[in-house]
Order: C-alpha cells, then structure tokens, then sequence
C-alpha cells in the first residue's frame, strides 16, 4: 500500500519507556510540536534530563496514560502483562501504539507466539485493546540519527500496522514526525511481514523498496533469521547490547532480504 502523509498537529502523547526507542521518541516528538509525556517503572526522578530537552515533562506511569490522544508503549514484550492493569485506567479512546518486538532470549517463551500467533495479536489480546504497531522495524541507533525531512531521497519507510483505518492514519503521521516516511502496511494479521527475521526489519528501505520486502517475507523462517541475528550482534558486541547502525544495517540486510 502507498504510504500517507496526513498531519496531526499538537496531539497529546504519552510515552511508556525511555530507552533506546522511547528516549528517541520522546525528543523528535516534543521536538515536532506534540505534548509529550513520558514515564518509566521507576518513578520520574528517575528519568535522566537529557530525555527533556526537546520539551517533554516526566510523570508517573499513571499520568502518562492519563488525559492523552495516543499512549507509546516503548517496553519489553514480557513486560506488557504488567503494565495492562495501567493502560485500562486511561480513556478507551486513547490510541495505543506498540513498537515491541519478541526477542524469547529476553522476553522468556511466550507459548502462543512460538506456535504462530503474530506478535501484535498477542499484544492486543493481551491488552484487551486495539494497537497500532509502528516503529518496530528500526534499530535504536538508526532511529536517532537516520531521520530526515519528508522528500529527502533516499529517506527510510517504517511499516505501520493496525485494524483501524484512523488509528493507521495516527500511527503513520507520528511516524513522519520523527523524520521517516510511514508506510501503510494494513491490517495486524498481516503485521508478523515486519517481525524480526522479515526483510523489512532492521533493512532501513525506502518507501520504493519496502513493498517488495514486505510482500516477500515467509513466516517459516523468521524465528531462525532473528536468533542468527541475535548471536551475530552477541558475537560482536555482547549480550543485550544494541548494535550501531552501520552494523545492524550490514547484518540485518546481509541475513533478511
């Protein structure tokens, strides 16, 4: 599907995590216009100030779910059982956007997902609330220092999935806020194309190349490709350790396209 460019200005965003991801997100969302909250499990005292400098406020976990348009969850697969009771406090209104992606070394085995359950599915049956999936597909480092103006050549797509066509319009237009084209990639059903091990994850394409990636993606061999992926970097770098750009992109595109 051809990508969207529709603006949504100043909305109220609440981010749930400040790591790699949800650091990145919470400064080139601030940065982009939007009210940004973000939180962690530790309390926000905790959140190092640097997360802060584009704007964004820190609060309880509580309040970032509170009186927003749209909650980030930028968590630990393993980690949303937890915070479901959290998300359920907040209006059902809020758009909740998911850039978690199942790593079992990390997140323990989680049996329905192992049998073939889209990772998405299971967060939204987990949650009991609709997601949109939307930045999952890009490492951390590229996703801090890869961004660039809509029309630039060469600018990288990020696949965003979700069940409703509004909530996929959202998920596309943050997307282009934080320097990336979105691409609409449909329905959750058909979101395990930019699970780990696809062609699309962590290849950093275009919006030209990335329908041919996702359209080539076969389900069987994802979990192999990603725990090749996972020892490469640990080789490299050791466990747990995010890869920098040019050698996730080299090991990624090397073992998924």
């Amino acid at each position: 599907m051809a990508h969207a460019k529709r603006k949504f200005h100043n909305m109220k965003i609440g981010i749930v995590g400040v790591g790699s991801i949800g650091k990145t997100l919470g400064l080139k969302l601030a940065a982009a216009g939007h009210d940004v909250k973000v939180a962690n499990s530790r309390g926000p005292e905790t959140i190092d100030q640097s997360i802060l400098a584009t704007g964004a406020r820190a609060v309880a976990a509580a309040d970032a779910v509170s009186d927003v348009d749209v909650v980030i969850l930028s968590i630990p697969l393993n980690r949303i059982p937890t915070f479901a009771p959290v998300i359920n406090e907040g209006s059902s209104d809020t758009i909740i956007v998911d850039t978690s992606n199942y790593y079992p070394g990390r997140d323990d085995k989680v049996d329905a997902i192992e049998a073939g359950q889209v990772e998405s599915l299971w967060v939204v049956e987990t949650l009991g609330r609709p997601v949109v999936k939307a930045w999952n597909t890009i490492g951390a480092d590229s996703l801090a220092r890869n961004g660039t103006p809509p029309g630039t050549a060469g600018r990288i797509a990020l696949p965003v999935a979700a069940d409703d066509d509004g909530q996929r319009a959202v998920g596309i237009a943050l997307v282009e806020d934080t320097g990336f084209d979105g691409f609409d990639a449909g329905p959750l059903m058909e979101s395990w194309r930019q699970q780990p091990g696809a062609p699309c994850y962590g290849t950093d394409l275009t919006s030209t190349e990335l329908p041919a990636a996702l359209a080539a993606a076969e389900k069987a061999r994802l979990p192999n490709r990603r725990d090749l992926a996972v020892a490469a970097f640990a080789e490299r770098m050791g466990e747990g350790t995010n890869p920098d750009a040019g050698f996730g992109l080299r090991i990624s595109r090397a073992l998924f396209l």
